[in-house]
């Protein structure tokens, strides 16, 4: 019975509450958006921002997957360099036969000094250090 009289006596305040709908869309004011245009645009802007994550997220990985072979593509060929390129055991020597700087023709003959004496670097041989 209290119960009844508390909310009989209620009853009178809530003519006063703000109706159920939402009061900022009135279709009496310029800008008015039907209820279902509004719920649509919202799941579209909520859609747009799952698809903006999951592009993000795309990028992300094939960023990662781009560092990833990049630095095994250096690893290999460091790898390679370190194993046989640079060995000169496996490096083959192409012959010189065009004469060129390097033929060892007329080295140190070219050119004389003073009273016309020649000045040639003498040839290195192997074991000349320790002779000193």
């Amino acid at each position: 019975m209290r119960k009844l009289l508390l909310l009989t006596a209620l009853l009178p305040f809530t003519a006063l509450a703000q109706p159920l709908d939402n009061p900022t869309n009135n279709p009496n004011l310029p800008g008015y958006q039907n209820p279902s245009q509004q719920r649509m645009q919202t799941q579209m802007q909520s859609q747009q921002i799952q698809q903006k994550g999951m592009l993000n997220q795309q990028l992300k990985n094939q960023t990662q997957v781009q560092q990833q072979h990049l630095e095994s593509q250096i690893n290999n060929n460091t790898r390679r360099i370190q194993q046989g390129e640079l060995n000169p055991r496996s490096q083959q020597l192409l012959p010189n036969n065009q004469g060129g700087m390097l033929s060892g023709g007329n080295v140190g003959s070219v050119g004389t000094i003073g009273g016309g004496e020649q000045h040639m670097i003498p040839p290195k041989t192997n074991g000349d250090m320790l002779r000193k």
